[in-house]
């Protein structure tokens, strides 16, 4: 069901990292709720200006992104930010039951809480609003589908004077749902952090071996491509820059501790040519091989 808001509130409508919504009365607003039942189907791939939440009620489904594949089950839900495309399946035989809101925003003098007004007052959804993430896959705690059916019931009562009600429970949900964001992505990064450390020990006990990023992924059971991700995440650096840069100083230390020769260096350190070897000392350096011994 649709909720009231003309075209010109459409209009105004923003991402939910919109910087806008930090700097004037930004008001969250209800623009369209609903119950589905599903079976069988495969939705278009689809954008709209409006941040979505997408509650699994019973069954399983999946939403597609541009970029990503996510599962859900019973009392699994999505928050989707604004613009973002996006699509449902469900496989046939075995339905999914969702609820569905979807909330826009609007500038206007209200007693109803902005979205600064909560990001000041409120450091989870502050931190929400700086996530700048394309979705968030979060678990139901026992108190997000109380607060969304108390939502739908106070849009379905359709009475003149139960407005703030409807805006003091949808900013319960953000504020609810920020809580939750804010946890998961603290575990995330924690999780990631605990990744992470475990592939720097790889490098340091394998750095005289010629390994590949798939090698290092390997030892901790994930795909590359999200090994490269947490990786640079955490230290700034890529896998392959951090890599190089702990081969040159160990290539430092021998040149410095060792009489073993310049032309053998390159192969305590995993590198298995001399010229790229010098051209990548120097470039770290900025001096060859032979220059930093010289002065011993």
């Amino acid at each position: 069901m649709a909720a009231n808001g003309g075209e010109d509130i459409l209009k105004r409508t923003y991402s939910l990292y919109e910087p806008k919504l930090l700097e004037g009365a930004y008001i969250p607003q209800i623009a369209a709720y609903y119950y589905k039942q599903w079976d069988g189907f495969e939705m278009k791939f689809h954008r709209h200006n409006r941040v979505e939440v997408m509650y699994v009620i019973s069954g399983t489904c999946r939403v597609d992104t541009e970029s990503q594949s996510i599962r859900m089950k019973k009392g699994d839900f999505i928050l989707i930010d604004a613009d973002v495309t996006h699509k449902l399946h469900v496989d046939k035989g075995s339905p999914c039951r969702m609820l569905n809101v979807e909330f826009h925003f609007a500038e206007e003098d209200s007693a109803a809480p902005s979205m600064k007004g909560m990001a000041e007052g409120n450091q989870a959804v502050a931190r929400l609003l700086a996530l700048k993430v394309p979705y968030v896959l979060l678990r139901e705690n026992g108190d997000i589908y109380p607060t969304l059916k108390n939502l739908i019931h106070e849009m379905d009562a359709k009475t003149s004077d139960n407005q703030l009600m409807i805006s003091l429970l949808l900013s319960q949900l953000i504020i609810r749902i920020a809580t939750l964001a804010v946890e998961v992505t603290a575990n995330e990064a924690y999780e990631s952090n605990e990744y992470v450390s475990t592939l720097i020990r790889y490098i340091h006990q394998n750095y005289d071996r010629d390994i590949q990023v798939k090698d290092m992924a390997g030892s901790v059971n994930l795909h590359p491509g999200y090994v490269h991700r947490i990786f640079k995440a955490c230290t700034g650096r890529t896998i392959t820059e951090f890599l190089t840069s702990y081969r040159i100083e160990k290539a430092q230390m021998l040149l410095t501790h060792t009489d073993i020769p310049v032309v053998e260096i390159p192969d305590y350190v995993g590198i298995n040519s001399s010229q790229y070897f010098s051209t990548l000392f120097k470039k770290i350096t900025g001096r060859t091989p032979q220059e930093f011994r010289s002065p011993r």
